[in-house]
This record gives structure tokens, sequence and C-alpha cells, in this order.
């Protein structure tokens, strides 16, 4: 090989190699920040915290219930509420003194309580609420906390530079369910309209069924790009978690 082809060849190579480790530095590697024995932050990506609280039921025991946390800079907007006021304020406690971050929002994505039964504590840290307008009724039928102010279809939120977009699709666990889309990262909190993979159909009391393949559908569509989804129980993972839930209740 001529001096000049080999020189070149070598550079290649190590350009090559350059990129690969710069991609595996790239890769963000889940990891738990805080734990007690009832709440759980996973950061699960740069500017993404999934929370986790728990909620004991009769027909499906004790039930973990997510939420999901997105940051930019110094200010941060929080999807559902733990489930219930304590979690709540240890939540936003977390917020404030870890991640030293104003919380511009809370949404919660449907009316039951493993969304908004921490509402109050984030009412009394004067905190704006925000929910579809849906939610907003069937949370005064059920004399629950109802969140202050109301959208119809979508709602588009600043985070310093970022947004948030939460959207209406159509029914399917309840008749209210939205999603949130952080497009900064490409994640989706599906809320209990996404099951994890290998889910049962869980409680349906309030389902619409035989609408609930075609509203994740529009989702999936809708966010082509997405990385990471987030359901309302259970694991995080991929776009699979729409797939499967596609699936799961197609008619």
């Amino acid at each position: 090989m001529k001096p000049c082809l080999k020189t070149l060849v070598i550079i290649l190579i190590s350009i090559i190699n350059f990129k690969g480790i710069a991609q595996k530095r790239d890769v963000f590697k889940p990891k738990e920040v805080y734990k007690s024995k009832d709440l759980i932050i996973t950061q699960i990506a740069k500017n993404s915290f999934e929370h986790t609280s728990f909620k004991q039921t009769n027909d499906f025991g004790y039930v973990p219930c997510n939420g999901l946390i997105v940051r930019n800079s110094h200010e941060v907007v929080v999807f559902d509420t733990p489930t219930n006021d304590k979690n709540a304020e240890e939540l936003i406690k977390w917020i404030k003194g870890t991640l030293h971050c104003k919380i511009n929002a809370i949404i919660p994505t449907h009316f039951h309580d493993d969304c908004l039964g921490g509402l109050k504590a984030f009412d009394d840290n004067d905190i704006p609420s925000y929910a579809y307008f849906k939610t907003i009724e069937l949370a005064k039928e059920n004399n629950y906390v109802v969140p202050k102010n109301s959208f119809k279809d979508s709602l588009i939120l600043k985070v310093v530079k970022e947004h948030i977009v939460t959207k209406f699709f159509g029914e399917g666990h309840t008749k209210d369910n939205v999603v949130g889309y952080y497009p900064s990262e490409n994640i989706l909190f599906g809320g209990c309209l996404i099951k994890e993979l290998e889910a049962g159909k869980g409680y349906l009391g309030d389902a619409t069924i035989a609408d609930w393949s075609s509203t994740v559908e529009k989702v999936k569509k809708a966010y082509p790009n997405v990385k990471i989804v987030v359901p309302g129980h259970g694991e995080y993972g991929n776009k699979k978690l729409l797939d499967y839930t596609i699936k799961l209740f197609k008619p």
C-alpha cells in the first residue's frame, strides 16, 4: 500500500472510531435520582424525569402510577400529580430543592385520582393547573379538586426556550384522556391511554373501548419521531408501546 493511501486509510478509521465513541457518549443512561417509600423519580433523558407514586386498589393491588417532569434550564412542567397531596408535596419539594426549578404548570391528563389526586398541593404552592375541558367537567361531577385553567383540543406551554404540547386525540381509557409531548427530547407522556408492554387492559369503568385503538393510531401518526413513551402505569419504553396498545384494543 502506498504511504499516502495508507495514511488516508488510518485517518478514515480514526474518524469512524471517534464518531462511534461520541455516539456512545451521547446515549443517555436512565438513573434513579430519588426514592422514598412513597415516591420514585427516574431521570429518563437529559431533561425529563418520570415520577412514580403508588395507589392501593381493590382490583389491581398496589399500583405504581407514573407522571412526567420536563425541564428546560430553570423551569419545568409536570404531567399528572402523584396520587395524593402528601406525595405531591414531596415531589414539589424535590423539584424546587434539587432541580432548583420553577414549576410553570401541572397538567392532569384525565380526571382519575391517579392524575389529579395531589392537585391541592399544587394549588397550595400557587402552581397553575391546566386540563382538557372535559377533565374539568368530570372532576366537578366526581367532587375532585378541579384544575384552574381549561383548554379545547390542544395546549402549548413554554418552558424557557422550548415548548410542550398537550393534545386530545380521542377517547380511550376515558372520554377526556390527553397526551403530552416534549419535542426537544421526543418524549411522549401517554398516561393511562398507553399500556406498558405485556399489560392487561386494566380498569375499563370509564373507557370507550371501541375508539381506543384508533385514538392511539392518531397519536402514533402525529409523533413519528417519538423515542421514549411513558405509560400511566408500568415500565416506559419506545414506540412499541403504541403498537402494543393498538393491538390490545383492536376490535
